[in-house]
């Protein structure tokens, strides 16, 4: 009978089941990544260059033509993906225990939370422990799914396990703890869908542009008329 393969506490990180987070290579992992965010957030921010490398290095998973501001922060980097035309504002934060996958062009507001991390309800299983490789916590994540064309608008919060379907808009302020479906306009704590966008959510962008004009959607063209 062949031994049992007893994963390491960063695959079980990574894969969603209880962990020790102060296991030596997640450590690692982890100090290696507030190094890095360390370095991006102190650099001069019109060196373009140099703050784009540090990000390719912190987060090699992704797309082509991205802009992060500062400051930033996440747990890892290795845990996220972003596609092409991706942009951050000011203070975001990406705590990537669990995988965050980001889609093709998307938008963060300023002070956008996703957090992955899950403790556990009840404080005697909460708290710090004597375990057979020493005293600490076990903690577990839930991953956060992220469409194409997402905007999620400033203050808000995404709470782990949660997928945002393609085309979304999430208002400021909200905390999404549950799946938002694609093409809706969503707000609130607890955040649901407010109404799914439609024709009537179109201000003809390239138009109203060439012509110098104020946006106005069809609904609200129609509402003044």
């Amino acid at each position: 009978m062949k031994n049992k393969i007893t994963p390491t506490d960063l695959q079980r990180m990574i894969d969603g089941k209880l962990y020790n987070c102060t296991d030596s290579e997640i450590m690692r992992k982890h100090i290696r990544a507030l190094w890095l965010t360390d370095k991006f957030n102190r650099s001069h921010f019109l060196n373009v260059f140099k703050r784009n490398r540090i990000i390719k290095k912190l987060i090699p998973n992704h797309g082509k033509n991205f802009c992060f501001m500062q400051t930033f922060r996440c747990e890892y980097g290795f845990n996220i993906t972003f596609g092409d035309d991706f942009f951050m504002n000011f203070d975001c934060i990406l705590m990537d225990v669990a995988p965050i996958k980001i889609g093709n062009g998307v938008m963060f507001g300023p002070r956008v939370t996703v957090a992955t991390p899950m403790h556990p309800l009840l404080a005697e299983e909460r708290v710090i422990q004597d375990y057979p490789d020493g005293r600490h916590d076990l903690e577990y994540a839930k991953p956060v799914t992220i469409g194409d064309g997402v905007w999620i608008a400033s203050n808000v919060t995404v709470c782990g396990g949660v997928t945002i379907g393609d085309g979304a808009v999430i208002s400021a302020g909200s905390v999404v703890t549950k799946d938002i479906p694609k093409n809706c306009l969503a707000s609130g704590v607890p955040c649901k869908v407010i109404r799914y966008l439609d024709e009537e959510d179109r201000i003809n962008v390239r138009q109203t542009y060439f012509e110098n004009e104020i946006p106005l959607s069809q609904r609200v063209k129609r509402k003044l008329q």
